[in-house]
């Protein structure tokens, strides 16, 4: 397969506390606390681009007063962005807290990210892609639900494959497990992480994750469950196809784990990947992602220009 790849997602500011001690409530916990880049879209684009040899794109939503900040990032992780600039609303920030296990818990505020409406897209965005991903924190705000559909409907009207990141089983949880899915039908890749997986199935925990994917792949042709340190499965046509193993890693932080795994799956599978072996990139990716504070890859600097498309006219252009 050959084109670029276009994400459709989130940017945010991540504000990162690393706490080795448990939070002490009413006083003061030690930690270590870095102001990185993230969002699920972001991260994503970040690490397809670091792991694979295709072009990609990303179209998200800022706020004005980190915009170039954001946009320098990207660039210099070889994504190409098309931020688009919110005139109201400032840049969504994820608190994120982890432990000393590497597990994180999120506090979100999602501000422009989720703003991203149909007159922020151009059918033009879609010229030269072999792939459309989009993530699943845009099915969570009805703006941006549209502008996910809109953005689905064109790739699929061109032919282009679509995947699609739950993010978040707490959002989902909101939303309706029943609402996502009718939202995003007609995707041909799902990515869950188990909690996530359960969730969409209907299953309880203790039923089981291989079931809960195989029953997702009789409504998705191919889902890719991500399990943490226990590797992912692949299902498809309502059977388990490949049980993928974990890399070894000492874990520092696990925010970004899943969007790794995402980024290194579709860069496999651009390059001609199958489901499996694109699988074992993306626990490559992940066991990298989970060595290093926030969700993105070290930068590379990588970047050569991708004409932009007016999808707002009336903002500046970055």
């Amino acid at each position: 397969m050959t084109g670029a790849l276009l994400v459709v997602g989130d940017v945010v500011t991540d504000v990162v506390a690393v706490h080795p001690q448990p939070l002490a409530p009413a006083t003061d916990t030690a930690a270590r606390i870095r102001t990185l880049p993230g969002g699920a879209g972001a991260n994503a684009a970040c690490w397809a681009a670091r792991t694979g040899t295709a072009e990609v794109r990303l179209l998200a939503r800022v706020g004005a007063e980190s915009a170039r900040w954001h946009e320098r990032a990207l660039v210099d992780a070889g994504v190409r962005p098309r931020l688009v600039i919110d005139p109201e609303e400032p840049t969504g920030t994820v608190v994120v807290l982890v432990g000393e296990d590497a597990e994180r818990t999120f506090l979100t505020d999602s501000g422009a990210s989720l703003r991203l409406s149909p007159a922020d897209w151009a059918p033009a965005l879609l010229d030269g892609a072999a792939h459309l991903h989009l993530s699943g924190y845009l099915f969570f705000a009805d703006s941006s639900r549209e502008l996910a559909l809109v953005a689905l409907r064109e790739a699929r009207a061109r032919g282009i494959p679509v995947s699609v990141d739950p993010a978040s089983a707490g959002f989902l949880a909101t939303l309706g497990p029943e609402r996502f899915l009718a939202a995003v039908a007609g995707v041909d890749v799902l990515l869950p992480n188990e909690n996530e997986a359960a969730l969409l199935a209907g299953l309880p925990g203790s039923a089981g994750v291989a079931l809960a994917a195989a029953e997702l792949s009789r409504r998705i042709p191919l889902v890719v469950v991500t399990r943490g340190a226990a590797g992912a499965l692949v299902a498809e046509a309502g059977r388990i196809t490949a049980e993928v193993g974990a890399e070894a890693a000492e874990a520092v932080d696990s925010t970004g784990a899943g969007d790794a795994f995402t980024g290194g799956f579709l860069a496999a599978r651009l390059a001609g990947a199958g489901p499996a072996d694109a699988a074992r990139a993306g626990c490559r990716a992940a066991a990298l992602a989970v060595t290093r504070p926030g969700g993105r890859p070290a930068a590379h600097a990588v970047y050569s220009s991708w004409p932009s498309v007016s999808t707002a006219p009336d903002l500046p252009t970055l």
